[in-house]
């Protein structure tokens, strides 16, 4: 199993093994963000969903703390979300950033989220200390190009998606709300007009009312070709 290590804010490290590693999806409060979404990927050719919201198990070795994404080719891309870790101590929230290969969603989103990681924050909040102004909470995206530039591609209050304790709920009803589960939030809207296919993403996770913020940020680097 992956193992995956977070600070919190007191110092102290928490460490998880993941068991079991799950992505929402259109996962949105509004049905407009939730369409505007779909209506991005169906750009790409990516056919809705039947069932608002998703969710879709994932491979626990994709759960990464890295700051590396190899791809295969050009068309894969990141999504800013938040991610519900359950521990010993009870449930962390951290950022996260499901990197996912857009030719293959075409032919099926659970395929597409087993061929890439799950970005996951090396520092993180007890749920419970941020609980009463989770939607106050925001989270942001930044794409970076070939010449450097640094350019903003989503920002949005957690209060644009289904809640952390909405998901526990669903936990729950599973028999998941056990330690070693790590549920990815599902994404908000993209910027229109920035590109998604970049050389690096960085995603944050950001409290207004103490001022801290948790981050992530990779690089994806392009693979060999292959022989064959």
């Amino acid at each position: 199993m992956t193992a995956l290590n977070f600070e919190l804010p007191d110092g102290t490290i928490e460490r998880v093994e993941v068991s079991t590693l799950l992505n929402a999806g259109y996962a949105g409060r509004e049905q407009s963000e939730v369409q505007s979404h779909i209506d991005e990927l169906a750009l790409l050719g990516i056919p809705g969903p039947a069932v608002i919201p998703a969710l879709y198990p994932v491979s626990p070795y994709l759960a990464q703390q890295t700051a590396q994404v190899p791809a295969q080719h050009g068309r894969t891309s990141g999504e800013a979300e938040w991610a519900l870790v359950m521990t010993e101590n009870g449930p962390l929230l951290t950022a996260a950033c499901d990197h996912t290969d857009r030719d293959l969603e075409v032919h099926g989103v659970a395929w597409s989220k087993n061929a890439g990681p799950d970005v996951i924050a090396s520092r993180a909040w007890r749920l419970d200390d941020v609980r009463d102004r989770l939607d106050s909470l925001r989270l942001r995206a930044w794409v970076t190009q070939g010449d450097g530039g640094e350019a903003l591609i989503q920002d949005s209050p957690l209060a644009a998606l289904l809640s952390p304790d909405y998901w526990l709920g669903v936990l729950r009803e599973r028999g998941l709300d056990r330690p070693g589960t790590v549920l990815i939030s599902g994404t908000v809207a993209m910027l229109e007009g920035v590109d998604q296919f970049a050389d690096a993403w960085r995603v944050e996770l950001s409290d207004p009312a103490s001022q801290q913020s948790i981050e992530l940020a990779y690089a994806v680097s392009r693979m060999p070709q292959p022989i064959g």
